[in-house]
């Protein structure tokens, strides 16, 4: 029998890796916002937790969470993808469990109050050890460490020009999400509402897929010697990347829309009714922006293979700028879904550029620990983002001004990210010790 050609081959094992990468980062939703929040409500309940500690409890659980970004990546370049990938996904599967054994245990542990959360006046909240404990290791295994395994492994196989291949990751996150939601709904549908049962369930379908992870996954390209090329054996560290403006500033720039859309992910209902729109416009907004994003995660890709990625990011900032200095002013449904999609667009166009940089500008060796450090950056931004959105909104009665400050900064990382130099590919190809 004939052997398919290399290229073919290759071909096949990156979309296998594209799909496994996308199914590592749906996984995290239990250590995601919208995943908690799907049994937030029934937990704070049945455990005794009221709204303002649980606020507090998830915040410093998201801050000390984003930590294991770092070690996470260094694993990463240590142990490799599959040793990494399965470890991450049974340590996080075995905590989802636990919390869903939880019991009410007293209040000891001590937290400073948010800015968003401190109009109780009081400074400090005591808040259940084991609760703290079993939220921060979802954050810092689900969104932290599982994040940056599933960067590094579409990292690893998309290559220098990424194009097509991270759309296509981009596109399947999309829909592994959407689907990940629908089924979580459909599981309190068959049990009730019971939370417990369905947060179990949850953690055991990821220790499953721990168990199949090594199966599935093709030896990335890199892995094997005979294929290995001299710019996939060398690279910047993530001391040299860190070293340059580009690092900061897309790193930056990436994170401050993470912060966005946190913020307006959380506030969505209640700024729309600020401008006069009903509940039903809201869901409405939920649902179509998605579909816009996959759309810009497929274009986005697509150009990505031609066009520099600077250009791409000045895009999808430009256009959240205009978006969020437009929205103070809509008033009518076609302003808002205008607005809607005008930032899922740029969203869309921002995942790509955050997916594709790190490999493009700083090579692979060392790319687990560039890719935690920038994962880092992006979940602290995105656990600040609703807290900068509610002091703004308290302290001036609206949204309008803090939106206006979000748009003129994302207008300054649009210009920034056209002005900065992309890292000397020629020094990278220096030797460098791990």
């Amino acid at each position: 029998m004939s052997r398919l050609p290399t290229d073919v081959r290759r071909t096949g094992v990156d979309l296998r890796l594209a799909v496994l990468a996308a199914a590592a980062m749906v996984a995290t939703l239990p250590g995601r916002t919208h995943g908690l929040g799907l049994v937030a409500e029934p937990l704070m309940a049945d455990l005794g937790v009221d709204r303002v500690s649980f606020a507090s409890l998830n915040f410093w659980a998201t801050m000390i969470g984003a930590t294991f970004c770092i070690p996470a990546g260094r694993l990463v370049d240590w142990a490799g993808t599959r040793i990494t990938l399965a470890a991450a996904l049974v340590a996080l599967g075995g905590t989802v469990m636990a919390m869903a054994r939880l019991s009410q245990t007293p209040a000891s542990l001590p937290l400073p109050v948010p800015a968003a959360v401190a109009g109780t006046g009081a400074a400090a909240i005591a808040v259940p050890p084991l609760l703290f404990l079993l939220v921060l290791l979802t954050r810092g295994l689900g969104q932290s460490s599982l994040s940056v395994v599933s960067l590094a492994i579409i990292g690893k196989a998309a290559g220098d020009r990424p194009g097509r291949l991270i759309g296509i990751y981009s596109f399947l996150v999309a829909v592994g999400f959407m689907a990940a939601f629908m089924s979580a709904k459909f599981a309190f549908e068959c049990n009730n509402a019971d939370w417990r049962g369905v947060w179990s369930g949850i953690g055991l379908v990821i220790i499953g897929f721990a168990v199949m992870s090594p199966l599935l996954a093709p030896p990335p390209p890199v892995e094997h010697p005979g294929n290995v090329t001299q710019a996939e054996t060398q690279g910047a560290t993530l001391r040299e990347a860190v070293a340059t403006p580009a690092f900061w500033v897309f790193g930056l720039s990436t994170s401050f829309y993470g912060l966005v859309a946190s913020g307006l992910s959380l506030f969505n209902q209640s700024l729309l009714s600020e401008r006069g729109f009903e509940r039903s416009v809201f869901f409405t907004v939920t649902a179509i922006a998605p579909l816009v994003g996959m759309v810009a995660n497929l274009i986005g890709g697509w150009v990505a293979g031609s066009a520099p990625l600077s250009r791409i990011a000045a895009c999808g900032l430009g256009l959240q700028a205009l978006a969020l200095a437009c929205f103070p002013h809509v008033s009518s449904l076609t302003g808002v879904y205008a607005y809607a999609a005008a930032m899922a667009f740029a969203g869309g166009l921002l995942t790509v550029v955050f997916f594709s940089f790190w490999r493009q500008a700083y090579g692979v060796l060392h790319l687990g620990a560039i890719q935690g450090a920038a994962q880092l950056l992006t979940v602290m931004a995105s656990a600040a983002g609703p807290v900068l959105l509610a002091v703004g909104q308290r302290s001036a009665g609206s949204y309008a001004p803090v939106l206006l400050w979000l748009a003129a900064i994302s207008a300054a990382f649009a210009i920034a990210s056209l002005v900065t130099p992309m890292p000397d590919q020629a020094q990278q190809m220096e030797p460098t010790s791990r």
